[in-house]
């Protein structure tokens, strides 16, 4: 949460010439990677790279993060859904972008993990840099209706469609970004933002993801309408 505390692994961030949004870069200056891996990957924190972190997942890489974030469009105070803790790396950074002075950091900011031991890991990791946001374990796609509405969700898996749950507790206003795509090799980046109770779809390029896991994608009825 301090200037004191940026990650010096941060070079690969003047290669971004797509990220513009000043606030997103000061985020990622100042939340070390190298906290949030296995000590025996240290080494390669500064890689913008996916990451493995146990249970078959991955803290992705950077620049994905990175683009992902700034297409929420963040303000200090945003009510944010993170769909897939991980490591804890992206909830740090939102913790960041969501920070309201006179609030503890990440006092907005939701976070559900699948898998007890990335959550208990994540939470620790969080902890020690002086984060406090809202953690789960559950199912991502079902969200955290009794927190709803959200002014952000991000999704860090990818599904063959669009979970309502997620577009129903998304604000009028709101802004999810989330990988779609059935398989590895289609999957693209797609901006859902609502306006006047309406759902927009956009896609913005092609990325790669684990696959979100969720009873709720075999429900046809849980799917949101799409492109």
């Amino acid at each position: 949460m301090s200037d004191d505390t940026a990650d010096k692994s941060f070079a690969w961030a003047d290669q971004w010439p797509e990220i513009s949004d000043e606030r997103v870069r000061a985020a990622f200056a100042r939340v070390p990677r190298v906290c949030f891996i296995a000590p025996d990957l240290a080494r390669f924190a500064g890689q913008d790279a996916p990451l493995p972190i146990g249970e078959g997942q991955t803290i992705s890489q950077p620049f994905i993060v990175a683009l992902m974030v700034q297409m929420l469009r963040l303000q200090p105070g945003a009510r944010v859904l993170e769909i897939g803790t991980g490591s804890g790396y992206e909830t740090a950074i939102l913790c960041e972008m969501a920070h309201l002075a006179g609030q503890p950091a990440g006092a907005s900011v939701y976070s559900i993990e699948r898998y007890p031991s990335l959550a208990g890991g994540a939470a620790q990791a969080l902890a020690a840099q002086g984060y406090a946001p809202h953690l789960r374990v559950g199912d991502g796609a079902a969200g955290w209706p009794e927190a709803a509405p959200f002014d952000a969700i991000i999704v860090s898996a990818a599904a063959a469609h669009v979970p309502r749950p997620l577009c129903d507790q998304l604000a009028d206003g709101g802004r999810m970004v989330l990988p779609v795509g059935e398989h590895s090799d289609d999957q693209e980046l797609w901006l859902v933002s609502k306006s006047h109770g309406r759902l927009h779809f956009a896609r913005n390029g092609g990325v790669r993801f684990v696959p979100l896991i969720s009873p709720v994608l075999d429900d046809a009825a849980q799917w949101a309408e799409s492109l």
